[in-house]
């Protein structure tokens, strides 16, 4: 068969992010199964038009207003797909109209509020009205995504069919838990593109609320963004300089040695598809300290894989984080679900079920997936 993926960003976008890296596995699953794929994407500085990325033919051209018609261009010149995946951030590709052929949305998450983070009024406004109606314009075309407050949100926007095909990771668990009492001075990190939805300053306003209880704690930031110089001089301002510390992008080895470290990862962001990184934290046994937010409150457990702060404010989750200070029985039995749950949600089990569900529906038929 052959697949096409229409996404704005691919792999080797600087700007690439957990969408990219989701979207490359399920992509590269599907090579490996003796598939043809390709993704159109978006130019970028410095891109080759072309090139091979584990075995994805990666195709770029245009930007935002012009992808679409580069995009149909180059189609037009290919032979048949079988399956078009028109991956939405924002603003869709419309391929249902143009491309001739079975096709499926992928949506990470709703934007919604996420709109007003990055334009003001009444530009915001106008995003999440063009939102809706797309949602609406794409009602009778089956959707795919990550989390099921994601899925109930496309059907009060009017799409009909959404199939929920988890997320996974290829950060194997350890293959014992080690030891880690809560204990002070608390570690918290955050790991996340440093972007203004993610609401990294609420991390930090965290670590603030709990200096204030008496909770001596740091926050290890790790990652980068247009946010990074505005979060460098907010630290001093809080006066948590000696507090926080800025790593940028880690390898994936470092990475993963300060996830083993942290006793919590914090995750404050308006809005997300599932929080890829709370279940790499997970099977590093770090539980989360997450925001009560779409997506966020799945890939986080209240009281069974960490906890989930009764509002979004950095005083709220700063009480739920000092309340499992003196609760370190319960500590332990959340560093332990979360290690076990993260096994369930390696690519290697999550891989084969996805393919089955894109193979189905370039044969137009619908299966059923249960989410883990």
């Amino acid at each position: 068969m052959r697949f096409l993926m229409l996404n704005w960003r691919d792999p080797r976008n600087p700007l690439a992010g957990g969408a990219e890296r989701v979207s490359v596995a399920y992509l590269a699953a599907l090579v490996r199964r003796g598939h043809e794929v390709s993704w159109f994407s978006y130019d970028f500085d410095g891109a080759t038009r072309e090139e091979t990325i584990d075995g994805i033919r990666v195709v770029r051209g245009g930007g935002m207003g012009t992808s679409i018609i580069a995009a149909r261009k180059w189609y037009r010149q290919q032979p048949a797909f079988d399956l078009v995946i028109d991956q939405h951030h924002g603003i869709p590709w419309f391929a249902p109209s143009w491309c001739g052929t079975r096709s499926v949305a992928y949506i990470h998450e709703v934007l919604g509020p996420i709109w007003g983070a990055f334009y003001p009024w009444p530009i915001s406004a106008v995003g999440r009205f063009q939102e809706r109606w797309t949602h609406w314009f794409y009602r009778h075309t089956p959707f795919f995504t990550g989390s099921a407050e994601t899925r109930r949100l496309l059907h009060r926007h009017g799409v009909r069919d959404v199939s929920i095909v988890n997320y996974g990771t290829d950060v194997a668990a350890l293959p014992v838990l080690p030891k880690k009492s809560i204990e002070t001075p608390l570690r918290l990190i955050v790991v996340s593109r440093l972007a203004p939805n993610k609401r990294i300053d609420h991390a930090m306003e965290t670590v603030v609320e709990l200096l204030k209880r008496g909770i001596p704690s740091s926050l290890t930031v790790v990652g980068g963004g247009e946010e990074e110089g505005r979060l460098k001089r907010l630290a001093p301002e809080m006066n948590i300089i000696d507090k926080v510390r800025f790593t940028g992008p880690l390898s994936e080895d470092l990475k993963n040695e300060a996830l083993r470290d942290a006793h919590f990862i914090l995750h404050t962001s308006q809005r997300e598809g599932w929080g890829l990184n709370v279940t790499e934290a997970n099977a590093m046994g770090t539980p989360g300290a997450v925001y009560p937010v779409g997506g966020l409150t799945e890939s986080t457990l209240d009281e069974r894989t960490g906890v989930v702060s009764k509002a979004e404010t950095p005083v709220s989750l700063a009480e739920r984080i000092a309340e499992a200070v003196n609760r370190p029985d319960c500590y332990q039995r959340w560093r332990e679900a979360g290690w076990e749950r993260s096994k369930e949600l390696h690519w290697d089990n999550i891989l084969p079920r996805a393919c089955d569900w894109f193979e189905a529906r370039a044969r137009g038929e619908s299966i059923t997936l249960e989410s883990r």
